[in-house]
């Protein structure tokens, strides 16, 4: 989906939340204040947080949509992930008060025995808005993930949360009028400490993504394999990947070429790239030249002993850029090693001395590259 269409959806969305849960919070507070219920009337001050979280959506997706300036050349994609986290935060409060609430119902009901009173007419206003929203969560988590929206994803686990909580008041009332046993508090509780692992778990993910997230293994595997269908790639490394909002990417590759090619012909295999990239993945990227030439025996000789060197080096998950400079008597390649390696630049340092050891009178050159992309 473009994302002129996508904002739309995202907007239309968020007022239909609006719209619903501020008819629920007129209809729980009527019910709370005559049945005398802090579960019911939290239960609406909740909802208000959640008209809140899709205003707080509107507002980030609008804000997201602003053209990039001189000040935020990559624009404003991020602020999406800024307004999942306010709604984890929401998340989180919600939970807070319930528990907070549900403590004080206790405490009143043993100091001054008092019990909530429920008319028929308000269990089922209450029931009906369990329904509404666990319709209104379902379409927020599906709408979510059709358009790839985190806040919108968010915002639907935080009303099927409220339904939960929403289930649990409902509980507490049949309990207190047809058993005359008071529940609702702890109820309350339990349900509250539930909302704040469902709001750490909207946290973790939002605050994953601002901080930067991998991408997947099989986009990553997908984004190499269209590459090196290009003519006249040899092989595709070092990628690097980083979203600056929903479909704008902006990433950096090398590519392996033949060392006796062109500067146009290398020119027209990078143009295509470009091309492919910003066509297909919705991508930027600046792409680097390595010249691969063992071709030679000698040369394909010396590759075969490093190989045989980083055979011994478990964490060493790749090597590519390898050259050989006869005239100038060195050898360049580049290795890419595991995040499970605690120590890798002594890795490498081991390598390139075990290559210099094998390749006497030739100066090694071993650069460490990260591990971006490869690892599961």
């Amino acid at each position: 989906m473009d994302t002129p269409n996508r904002e739309k959806e995202i907007i239309k969305t968020s007022f239909i939340g609006i719209i619903g849960n501020v008819l629920l919070v007129a209809f729980k507070a009527f019910v709370g204040i005559l049945a005398g219920s802090v579960s019911i009337i939290m239960d609406a001050v909740n909802n208000f947080t959640d008209a809140l979280s899709s205003i707080i959506t509107i507002v980030g997706t609008k804000l997201s949509g602003k053209r990039p300036d001189k000040k935020h050349p990559y624009g404003y994609g991020r602020i999406e992930y800024l307004t999942s986290t306010i709604i984890g935060v929401l998340i989180l409060f919600a939970g807070g008060m319930a528990i907070y609430e549900s403590i004080q119902s206790i405490i009143d009901h043993f100091q001054n025995g008092s019990m909530p009173s429920f008319e028929t007419y308000s269990i089922i206003i209450i029931a009906v808005a369990i329904a509404v929203k666990v319709g209104i969560g379902i379409y927020f988590r599906l709408k979510g993930k059709k358009i790839d929206s985190d806040a919108l994803k968010a915002s639907g686990m935080d009303a099927l949360f409220d339904s939960i909580l929403s289930t649990g008041t409902l509980i507490g009332m049949l309990v207190a009028k047809f058993a005359n046993v008071y529940v609702e508090g702890y109820i309350g509780i339990a349900i509250g400490l539930f909302i704040l692992k469902g709001g750490f778990g909207v946290l973790k993910e939002s605050l994953s993504s601002m901080i930067g997230d991998r991408f997947e293994r099989e986009y990553v595997l997908q984004v190499k394999e269209e590459i090196c269908k290009v003519d006249g790639v040899r092989g595709c490394y070092d990628l690097i990947m980083n979203s600056y909002g929903h479909n704008k990417n902006i990433g950096s590759v090398h590519i392996g070429v033949d060392a006796n090619l062109t500067a146009n012909e290398i020119h027209v295999i990078e143009r295509n790239i470009s091309a492919l990239m910003y066509t297909k993945f919705n991508t930027i990227m600046t792409i680097g030249i390595y010249a691969e030439n063992p071709s030679n025996e000698a040369d394909k000789e010396k590759l075969k002993g490093i190989l045989d060197i980083i055979k011994e080096h478990p964490t060493v998950l790749q090597i590519h850029g390898f050259y050989v400079d006869e005239s100038a008597k060195s050898i360049s390649y580049d290795l890419v090693v595991s995040f499970d390696d605690r120590k890798p630049e002594e890795t490498i340092q081991e390598i390139k001395a075990e290559t210099e050891k094998k390749n006497e009178g030739y100066m090694v050159f071993v650069q460490y590259d990260q591990d971006f992309s490869l690892s599961e």
